[in-house]
């Protein structure tokens, strides 16, 4: 069964000089999976996220003011027409989850990122939290108990505070600490589980943390998975400290693969110019296919 990609053209229409979080991440990954020959994919287009699934992560005055043209920090620009861009990638984590509800791998390549927007307020790159929105649209359709599992560098502080002590769902994160936006030493409340990870911490140690937080993974025994797929854990990613190298992410994929738990992943963080390389081993991973 081919892998389906989400992603749409227009994603990288914005962007702001100097600024990591530009479209080349996404236009040079598509280029990169139009051009390799080893995974069947199928690409669609995500229709915009509507209000009823925003809101169920979102407040309405959060909504309303990403129509408000001034920036909501130094790393989070009012980019002209951004709530319409973030409506599409939450759109395409939405679609993800429809295909994976049909028994398909999934995997969107949208930008803007999602995993630090807090319920009111846009930051880190972040305007409307992706994973959570189709998270609490998993739960709405009928899946009983949704995980979500992060692996970006960046702690999800937005994701944790929306899912914080919700029924039937948990949220399981690995993360640099202490490192931006400076959250996730510990686990909180029944459901937020954190496994910190120090900045520069060897590989080998680095993976049996991944290990740990798998475990926690499967043991929540969850019947849907969204993945916050970040990549900037990588060692030869500009903004953390981590070591991580592309055949860990394509073990990441193969483990969460060999789970046998419906799955969908979502693009957060990642931004060195290895980016494409670094997402095609992870869906190499997840096809299960051995990238030796």
């Amino acid at each position: 069964m081919a892998l389906t990609i989400i992603t749409d053209p227009r994603c990288t229409g914005y962007s702001a000089r100097g600024h990591p979080e530009r479209p080349a991440r996404i236009s040079g990954t598509v280029d990169l999976l139009k051009a390799q020959d080893k995974l069947a994919l199928s690409w669609v287009e995500p229709p915009p996220a509507g209000n009823a699934a925003i809101l169920r992560a979102h407040t309405k005055e959060h909504l309303e003011r990403l129509d408000n043209p001034f920036d909501f920090d130094a790393d989070t620009p009012a980019y002209p027409d951004i709530a319409a861009h973030a409506r599409r990638s939450a759109g395409g984590a939405l679609q993800a989850l429809a295909a994976a509800r049909e028994g398909k791998m999934a995997f969107s390549l949208l930008r803007p990122p999602g995993h630090h927007a807090t319920a009111d307020r846009a930051m880190g790159f972040c305007y409307l939290n992706s994973v959570a929105i189709a998270a609490l649209e998993a739960q709405a359709v009928g899946c009983r108990r949704v995980a979500v599992f992060d692996f970006d560098v960046h702690h999800g502080n937005g994701t944790e505070e929306i899912l914080l002590d919700k029924a039937g769902l948990a949220f399981i994160s690995v993360h640099q600490y202490p490192a931006y936006p400076g959250t996730g030493q510990a686990h909180r409340g029944g459901n937020c589980f954190n496994f910190p990870v120090a900045p520069a911490t060897p590989r080998q140690e680095y993976r049996a943390i991944l290990s740990k937080a798998l475990a926690e993974l499967k043991n929540f025994g969850p019947d849907m998975i969204a993945v916050s797929a970040g990549f900037d854990a990588y060692r030869g990613d500009p903004l953390a400290d981590g070591t991580l190298e592309a055949e860990d992410f394509q073990w990441l994929g193969e483990s969460i693969r060999d789970l046998r738990v419906p799955v969908f992943s979502i693009l957060e963080g990642g931004y060195s110019a290895e980016l494409p390389e670094l997402i095609l081993a992870y869906l190499r991973g997840l096809d299960g296919q051995d990238t030796k």
